[in-house]
This record gives structure tokens, C-alpha cells and sequence, in this order.
């Protein structure tokens, strides 16, 4: 039993089933009695691009090492979103962090990805393709998408407010047709 649990292990490292991307790379530095201890801190975005995405943050002395850091907790961090045909938003989201507040919109398609830096690794990551974002009140790259990750867990499809109010989803969706008929 044990080998098998290894053999899954195994197949699921082998697979390159995440992508992953490196938002922001910083140099730290440490005040020691000696002098300056360097580091560096590593901004990760990972995603299956189907729909769950996650975000890790890493430090080591090493690019490298704190790169594979980061990206191992952005592995353990994931969330799913619900996409609209796969493509986009269902509904107007604002996410919030600190200071930081960004404005993430559903578009028609062929829009594209229209957002900023973090934004959009975090939506390529995500594997959206339409989709219209606004980041208001910070620039700083952790900030931003730990706001965007905050939008995106409130992203709520028909199925799921249909099955918490206990209703069908052609009951949520709103028909035009049907009440000019009925009226």
C-alpha cells in the first residue's frame, strides 16, 4: 500500500498540471552586528488555468530556492472560481486588501485580458480570457493580488445561488422574453 501511495506521488510531481508564474522578485537585506545579510524575497501565481489559481510568497538566499518556495505554497493556498463558458466572470466584482481595492468586470468575448501587471498573471494563471480590471488605491504587487484572490472568492455562479436559495438555476437566471409574455 505504501508503494502505491509513492507511485501517486510520483505521477502527480511528473505531470506539469500548474503553471506558474513570477510576479515580483525583491532583494532583502538583514542589519547584522557584521554588516548586510542579503536575501531574496520570490512573488509566485500558480494556476491549472481552469479555473483555480493561487498565490505564494517565498525567501530564501537564493532566487531559486525562494522561487520554489513560493510556488510550493501557492500550490497548498489554491482556490477554485467558477468561470462563466469558461472564459470569464459571471457577475462585477470588487475585491479589497489594506489600501489596496481592485474593480474586476465580466466582458464579451475577444475583449482579452485588460488589467495591470499582477492582475494579469493572476487571471492568465486563473485562465481567463475576457476580462476588464481596474486596480485603485496601491501599486505594491502583494497587495494587489492579495485583493484580487479576496474579488475573486466572492465569485458566485447561478448553480451556487440557486442550490443556497433552493431554486432551479432557469428560476435565478433573469429571462427577458418570459415576463414580456407573461405581462
Amino acid at each position: 500500500m505504501a508503494r502505491q501511495d509513492n507511485r501517486r506521488g510520483r505521477d502527480r510531481d511528473e505531470t506539469p498540471e500548474f503553471a506558474d508564474r513570477l510576479v515580483a522578485i525583491n532583494r532583502v537585506s538583514k542589519t547584522v552586528k557584521g554588516g548586510k545579510r542579503f536575501g531574496i524575497a520570490a512573488l509566485v501565481v500558480v494556476g491549472d488555468q481552469k479555473g483555480r489559481v493561487g498565490f505564494g510568497k517565498g525567501k530564501a538566499k537564493e532566487v531559486p530556492e525562494a522561487i520554489r518556495k513560493a510556488t510550493e505554497q501557492a500550490k497548498r493556498q489554491m482556490i477554485r472560481v467558477p468561470l462563466r463558458e469558461g472564459r470569464t466572470l459571471h457577475h462585477d466584482i470588487e475585491g479589497r486588501h489594506g489600501a489596496g481595492r481592485v474593480v474586476m468586470r465580466s466582458a464579451v468575448p475577444g475583449t482579452g485580458i485588460i488589467a495591470g501587471g499582477p492582475m494579469r498573471a493572476v487571471f492568465e494563471m486563473l485562465g481567463l480570457q475576457d476580462v476588464v480590471a481596474k486596480s485603485i488605491g496601491t501599486q505594491n504587487p502583494y497587495n494587489m493580488i492579495r485583493a484580487t484572490i479576496d474579488g475573486l472568492r466572492k465569485e458566485n455562479s447561478p448553480r451556487m445561488v440557486a442550490q443556497r436559495r433552493g431554486k432551479k438555476v432557469a428560476d435565478i437566471l433573469h429571462k427577458p422574453e418570459t415576463e414580456a409574455a407573461e405581462a
